[in-house]
């Protein structure tokens, strides 16, 4: 149980009611209880503000109520990222707990385990594994020879992490994510058969990146496929051999990014979009769900869409003026046909 007054210091918060009211878990605005505590922060939810049976609502500095309400109101600058901040603190209360190695797991006799850490049932450390502190590793996870993980980092159930890769602090890997996967390279020879080029190179994650479930980043053939500090990954995305996924970029599901691309930092990827390799992605680009990129992005702050992509404004025009083709057709028709009247009547 939580009180109202406890909860403002964590989010710096101005309390509108009773401070000592308290609650016991969340809800959403549309459906919480007595005792839970809820947010409000986009417009469309505003109905629900004056039905809620939330007992707490944490709700932006300069939203003007239309009528009263009974729950005791958070006042905060960003509703939204404060109620972020206050599950992040929950979840972390919660993880916090689990400490220990469970049985039967496997810890190699060489691998260093630091202080506070957690080893689920059924994972594997493998030689040299270096652990950092407060780290958690879930149920049959995987962590090959040499890999390195840093301080308060979770691997969820199933992650895999091949030899030699890094992963730095404040991680977050969820479910069936593999991380150091072969890349895709392989040699065409003349005979019509591929050989197999090794990839010897390793992924390096670095701080507080979160991937997703199910999502795969390749290792690189020579070097490093890098996710830099800050990135957000979806679940079921593809990172190819060589790729450097730039800080705070974040990348939506099923996209996909060939080898050797290199996305800049603050970049945002729709779902299904799919890139090739070999390009650059300038800082701050908007690439719409379902593009397809097929060449550099060097002007910054630009957004683009279609497939193969292009502007995103010149593309919006042109589905404009699409849809309006059969009247254009129609109009054309109807002046040809008068063009030929007037013609008739010249002859």
């Amino acid at each position: 149980m939580f009180t109202a007054q406890q909860i403002a210091l964590l989010i710096n918060a101005k309390i509108e009611g009773d401070a000592s009211i308290t609650i016991a878990s969340f809800g959403k605005i549309e459906e919480a209880q007595n005792g839970q505590l809820s947010f409000f922060a986009n417009p469309k939810y505003e109905d629900y503000l004056y039905t809620t049976k939330a007992s707490i609502i944490i709700i932006n500095n300069n939203f003007i109520l239309k009528q009263p309400i009974d729950a005791t109101l958070l006042r905060v600058e960003d509703a939204y990222s404060a109620f972020a901040t206050l599950l992040g603190k929950y979840q972390e209360m919660q993880t916090q707990q689990l400490k220990g190695i469970q049985q039967p797991s496997y810890i190699a006799t060489t691998a260093t385990i630091e202080e506070n850490v957690f080893v689920a049932a059924f994972a594997y450390i493998g030689e040299n594994v270096i652990i950092g502190n407060n780290v958690k590793i879930f149920a049959g996870a995987f962590i090959g020879d040499n890999v390195h993980i840093q301080d308060n980092t979770i691997l969820h159930a199933g992650v895999k992490i091949y030899a030699d890769c890094k992963i730095g602090k404040n991680v977050i890997i969820h479910a069936g994510t593999i991380i150091g996967s072969d890349g895709f390279g392989f040699a065409p020879q003349q005979d019509g058969t591929y050989k197999k080029i090794p990839q010897i190179g390793n992924v390096v994650v670095e701080d507080f990146v979160e991937i997703g479930a199910n999502t795969t980043i390749d290792r690189a053939t020579i070097g490093s496929t890098i996710i830099r500090a800050g990135a957000k990954l979806d679940n079921l995305i593809q990172v190819a051999h060589n790729v450097d996924v730039g800080n705070n970029t974040v990348i939506a599901a099923q996209a996909g990014i060939s080898g050797s691309t290199k996305i800049g930092k603050n970049a945002m990827i729709g779902g299904q979009a799919g890139i090739v390799g070999h390009i650059t992605i300038a800082d701050g680009s908007k690439i719409n769900a379902q593009s397809g990129v097929s060449k550099s992005m060097t002007e910054p702050n630009k957004a683009v869409t279609g497939s193969p992509a292009y502007d995103y404004t010149s593309a919006l025009r042109s589905q404009a003026a699409a849809r309006k083709l059969p009247e254009l057709e129609k109009r054309v028709k109807e002046l040809e046909k008068m063009i030929q009247q007037l013609l008739s009547v010249e002859k």
